[in-house]
């Protein structure tokens, strides 16, 4: 079930509301629980018991963690145990088959895949609940002893299969008691349609021309038309992923929780730096958290810091996807950001502000074409064809009627990327004016909320790119 679907819309949570607001306060996490386990049920009901084994384990050892008769031997060892359970089912159903393959490969031998299904959402709830038992062990959170508080934590439907990542001490507070005001109903209900209508308006119609372009032979394509190729894709994985995650967090304020933000307008960055300030925080954060600060960080001198970089980028590739593209991916971004850490920020600090906007576009273009493909052939074929190495002209009538039935949607997707604000809090203007803007507003929701049903109805494309993850 994806939140972009009439069922959701008009069934599942029409109903998961109803439940929510009828039960007491006390029941409320118990009602969330499980409308959760049914909305990930919904698509894969064998695949919950997974789900349930890492949920009850992190359970088990905070409750362990919590002791305070154990030494910091004891608690280490947890920690560990923890982390070696959760990767470890992480690792079997979504990378066991991948080193199969490369052992059949290297060696020769014949053994057989497991061709297992991927978990929806396992390398998010995954790494959601190891920041449980690191938050424990640290002291920075309390562990948590109501099992069903705990299962919501994790199993939290808003945020369950693409995030954004909640490590637990953000959650905490919020588990035990939230108090859901008009404002931030409403403000939950306005983040949910823009986000209906970025993955539904904009991220699945310019979806439509990565995919024209993407099937076809990349010895065939010309230049402009691969590089048109490529900047939809952008703006498709951007609208579909960021479109999701302001969903995830008008749903979080409609059940009076605040999720932290997961993208910052990350295509007006300035650096490749600055790019992974803005997108995908969570992961970012989670990663920086978890494994760069604990690796030492930037404390132990540049060569530690720059080691540390490349395995942060080396793991953010694997964590991604179970291939090599993924890998050469994030290695690609490390090797990136190592550079800039050791001269580059400087040399794009003497740079107009548009060279260092080209620098990271261009760099950012590139990479999601290591990213796309899951074959290097098709990564090395498109290159070539961006860079005019397959023999194609710069451009053909294809090209520029892709460009021109696009053109419009294109300058949307430019001015949404760039100048899109989301609202901290309700406009204080007083008098006629203030009226006027808030009914304009809700006007203006009711329109795109229309239109994103409207599409809904008739829509045969529907993709969502971060379910693979």
């Amino acid at each position: 079930m994806v939140f972009s679907s009439l069922l959701f819309l008009f069934i599942f949570l029409p109903a998961v509301f109803l439940l929510y607001w009828l039960s007491p306060r006390r029941g409320k996490n118990l009602i969330l629980f499980l409308a959760s386990l049914a909305f990930y049920a919904w698509g894969e009901p064998v695949y919950i018991v997974i789900m349930l084994i890492s949920t009850v384990t992190d359970y088990s050892f905070g409750l362990l963690l919590s002791r305070p008769e154990w030494g910091s031997k004891r608690r280490k060892a947890i920690v560990v145990a923890s982390v070696i359970v959760n990767l470890a089912l992480l690792s079997y159903f979504k990378y066991a088959d991948f080193a199969i393959r490369n052992v059949n490969a290297l060696l020769g031998t014949d053994i057989p895949l497991t061709e297992l299904a991927l978990p929806i959402g396992i390398s998010f709830y995954t790494f959601q609940s190891m920041s449980y038992i690191i938050d424990v062990y640290r002291g920075t959170a309390k562990a948590q002893r109501n099992w069903i508080d705990f299962g919501t934590f994790v199993a939290l439907f808003p945020q369950l299969v693409a995030g954004p990542i909640v490590q637990y001490n953000t959650l905490a507070e919020q588990l035990k008691g939230r108090r859901v005001t008009m404002e931030m109903f409403a403000e939950g209900v306005r983040r949910f349609i823009i986000g209906l209508a970025k993955k539904v308006l904009l991220a699945n119609n310019i979806g439509l021309l990565w995919h024209a372009v993407s099937d076809a032979d990349a010895g065939t394509l010309p230049v402009l038309t691969a590089w048109l190729g490529i900047i939809a894709f952008a703006f498709q994985i951007y609208f579909d992923f960021s479109g999701y995650s302001d969903m995830a967090i008008g749903l979080g304020l409609m059940f009076g929780f605040r999720f932290n933000e997961n993208f910052n307008k990350p295509y007006t960055a300035q650096s490749i730096t600055d790019f992974w300030r803005r997108w995908h925080i969570s992961l970012s954060t989670w990663f920086r958290d978890n494994v760069y600060i604990p690796l030492g960080g930037n404390r132990k001198g540049l060569p530690k810091q720059l080691r540390n970089i490349l395995i942060v980028w080396l793991l953010t590739g694997i964590w991604h996807g179970a291939a090599w593209n993924f890998m050469l991916w994030g290695l690609y971004f490390g090797v990136i950001l190592i550079f800039e850490k050791w001269a580059g920020l400087r040399l794009l600090a003497r740079a107009p502000r548009w060279i260092r906007h080209v620098y990271a576009s261009l760099l950012i273009l590139i990479g999601w074409v290591l990213f796309a493909f899951d074959e290097l052939p098709k990564v090395g074929g498109y290159l070539k064809a961006m860079f005019g190495l397959n023999g194609q002209p710069v451009w053909n009538d294809g090209t520029m009627y892709f460009l021109y039935t696009n053109l419009g949607l294109l300058a949307v997707l430019v001015l949404a990327s760039i100048a899109w604000r989301k609202r901290t809090e309700p406009a204080r203007e007083n008098g006629g004016l203030s009226a006027i803007r808030s009914l304009a507003g809700s006007a203006s929701l009711l329109v795109l909320f229309f239109l994103s049903v409207s599409y809904l109805v008739d829509a045969t494309f529907n993709p969502f790119l971060y379910f693979r993850f």
